[in-house]
């Protein structure tokens, strides 16, 4: 099994929900990123998704397009997010880590290059925001076929005519964006998001893992009683661009990854 797979079971037969968490990488510094990047598992992440920097991230609201611009302004590219990748795992082979982001780097990087670099560095999935299933052919077939999963965004506006195409080819897990909107943006109520878990269960057999706009142990803790993975970037990346030195980047994420994990575990736990 994979690393995601692995990671999922285990959590299943804990009767609890992963905690997945988003940063952007080189935000604001290679060095203060890596250290999150580091501490994070410890701080209670089950999986974490790393962002790869663009220039123009279309699904992202502020905090993120933020983060983007730290980023690459301190220098940040792929070749340097593969490096960190790397040096993560020689200290954590068992946390799954995804790449999320936009087609445009990696087809710059070169397709072939990048999925071998990929797998090499220890990068169990991707996530890419702008390739549909239509086009499965150039980045979702190559890289399933080298043992990386191809993890879809699902939305509120993607109907039962569309989902059994989006999720062709899906693997890893299913992230169902609970908002029609950015990230960072207002959250879906209880409601709509047990409605839609128990649609999308029609639909596939992999874990459910709900994200934006969820930003306290609260709303976690909610979201873990309904979903396999609660997904929370916008408001772990609020304390890099809110501190005043790399140190307190790293303690306030880690400080909020922890609050978090904290409310997810005991989501499920009767009263």
């Amino acid at each position: 099994m994979s690393r995601l797979q692995t990671r999922f079971a285990e959590l299943k037969e804990q009767n609890r929900a992963a905690l997945v968490t988003f940063v952007t990488a080189g935000d604001p510094s290679y060095d203060t990123s890596l250290a999150i990047l580091k501490g994070l598992p410890g701080a209670g992440a089950d999986v974490i998704e790393l962002g790869m920097p663009f220039t123009d991230p279309m699904a992202d609201g502020p905090a993120i397009q933020l983060a983007n611009i730290r980023a690459l302004g301190a220098k940040q590219n792929l070749a340097k997010t593969l490096q960190m990748v790397r040096e993560f795992r020689e200290g954590n082979t068992d946390t799954p880590l995804v790449l999320m982001g936009y087609f445009n780097p990696i087809h710059m990087y070169g397709v072939p290059r990048f999925i071998a670099e990929a797998k090499e560095a220890g990068v169990d999935g991707l996530i890419v925001v702008d390739m549909p299933p239509e086009h499965n052919a150039e980045l979702c077939d190559p890289a399933q076929a080298a043992g990386l999963d191809f993890i879809r965004l699902t939305t509120p506006t993607t109907d039962d005519v569309r989902l059994p195409t989006v999720l062709n080819g899906s693997s890893g897990f299913v992230y169902y964006v609970s908002v029609a909107g950015v990230t960072g943006a207002g959250a879906a109520t209880l409601e709509h998001v047990e409605e839609a878990v128990t649609r999308l269960r029609r639909h596939t057999d992999l874990p459910i893992s709900i994200g934006f706009g969820i930003r306290t142990p609260e709303q976690a803790a909610s979201i873990a009683r309904l979903a396999d993975g609660v997904v929370v970037g916008s408001a772990l990346i609020d304390h890099i661009a809110n501190a005043s030195t790399p140190d307190q980047a790293v303690e306030g994420v880690l400080s909020l990854c922890a609050a978090l994990s904290d409310g997810v575990r005991k989501a499920r736990v009767s009263s």
